[in-house]
């Protein structure tokens, strides 16, 4: 399979492309344009047939045009960002509670007011208990990989699939990106044999009302199928390394990959750093710095975030006293979305999880900010919650000017 210097974007939308979807559609939205533009591109010349590209109004029409498409029997794809995906929203719990497998690539972008359109995480994190599996990318090669397992995972499964990548920092990148051939990607991704299929010949009801009787069974049944995935992610991984030659997510030329977390520099560490996305790489340099100096510290990152790969961050965080989590979201008068998850699965484990929010509306996201803050959790003086490079300065300033109710 030959390298090539591509943008994530395109390399995202070639991707989607080999795995041969049958409707596509989306409403523009920044940093995600590009890859629908693309593969829209791909439609219209015919590279990309059969396939309709179905022009639509809004982000929530463009979900509700997914679900019919796959509620019919076909293969469907869209894509969104921040606000679009938050007025979708209503459309991406019906399409999850419909057990409908729609793959869906969400790059990153934060959530407004104020209006931003820089990378964080408060998007997908909005919707993190929608139903659907989350895959996080750290880098563009991960973000192809990661579409060619969400197509067949959801498919298996019958769940929709959300595969996040940090918006602008990976979207508008280009990278060394190794792309299968429609061969290889064909023999991974079989022809898709729908378990529901609306037939007019054959006329059935789905999504109909349930009451009180019965509703909780339906929503644990839900729980249960998304659960699976914790077990099918890693086989399909192994499937895939046979087939491309290399591990889930490694880079070209790097035996470096895993599914749903992995490891980097956890022997013997005492401090683990946990994050998702492309912060991965910062603080993978950061800790190679401290490494150098002595200090026992590792990271893991997830790939699998929904559902919450509990048992596997058990055994990569072995023998830590303490866990940091690097967050880019959190509650707005609660904590960082990820760290109560790490909390809750680490929960019978004698160890202490702080976060540190940081890059929230795309805010750069320095090593020697990051070295200088785990230092401080090495030597036990972090609070259980801090702000990367957080201008107090003006937070003091702002505070005093408000006038007291």
């Amino acid at each position: 399979m030959p390298v090539q210097q591509l943008e994530g974007s395109r390399a995202v939308a070639e991707a989607v492309a080999l795995c041969r979807p049958e409707v596509v559609c989306a409403y523009p939205i920044s940093p995600q344009t590009h890859i629908i533009e693309a593969v829209g591109a791909m439609v219209k010349s015919g590279r990309l047939t059969p396939c309709e590209f179905v022009n639509v109004e809004s982000e929530f029409a463009a979900m509700s045009v997914s679900i019919g498409a796959s509620a019919t029997g076909a293969r469907a794809y869209t894509a969104t960002a921040s606000q679009g995906l938050l007025f979708m929203a209503e459309a991406v719990f019906n399409a999850a509670g419909l057990g409908l497998p729609i793959v869906m690539t969400v790059a990153n972008r934060a959530v407004g007011a104020p209006i931003n359109i820089w990378n964080d995480h408060s998007d997908s994190m909005a919707l993190r208990d929608a139903g659907w599996v989350q895959l996080f990318a750290e880098t563009n090669q991960a973000a192809v990989d990661l579409h060619l397992l969400a197509f067949r995972l959801a498919e298996e499964l019958s769940v929709p699939v959300m595969v996040c990548m940090d918006g602008f920092i990976l979207t508008h990148a280009f990278e060394p990106v190794e792309l299968p051939t429609q061969e290889q990607v064909d023999w991974f991704l079989p022809r898709y044999v729908p378990r529901q299929e609306l037939d007019p010949e054959a006329p059935i009801t789905i999504g109909a009302m349930v009451g009180p009787e019965a509703f909780e069974e339906v929503r644990y049944l839900a729980h249960l199928r998304l659960l699976r995935a914790l077990t099918r992610v890693p086989e399909l991984a192994s499937e895939f390394e046979t087939m491309f030659g290399r591990p889930l997510g490694a880079r070209p030329g790097s035996a470096v990959g895993g599914s749903l977390v992995t490891s980097y520099r956890t022997e013997g560490a005492t401090t683990v750093v946990v994050a998702l996305g492309s912060v991965l790489g910062t603080v993978k340099d950061a800790v190679d710095e401290l490494r150098t100096e002595g200090h026992p510290i590792g990271v893991v990152g997830l790939t699998t975030y929904r559902p919450f790969p509990a048992e596997a961050l058990h055994g990569a965080v072995e023998g830590a006293h303490r866990v940091v989590v690097v967050e880019k979201a959190f509650g707005t008068g609660g904590r960082g979305f990820v760290t109560d998850d790490v909390a809750i699965a680490l929960r019978d484990h004698d160890v202490a999880v702080h976060t540190i929010v940081a890059g929230l509306g795309g805010r750069p996201i320095s090593e020697e900010s990051l070295r200088r803050v785990l230092a401080t959790a090495i030597t036990g003086d972090l609070p259980a919650m801090s702000f990367l490079d957080l201008d107090m300065g003006a937070v003091t300033a702002e505070t005093r000017a408000v006038r007291p109710l």
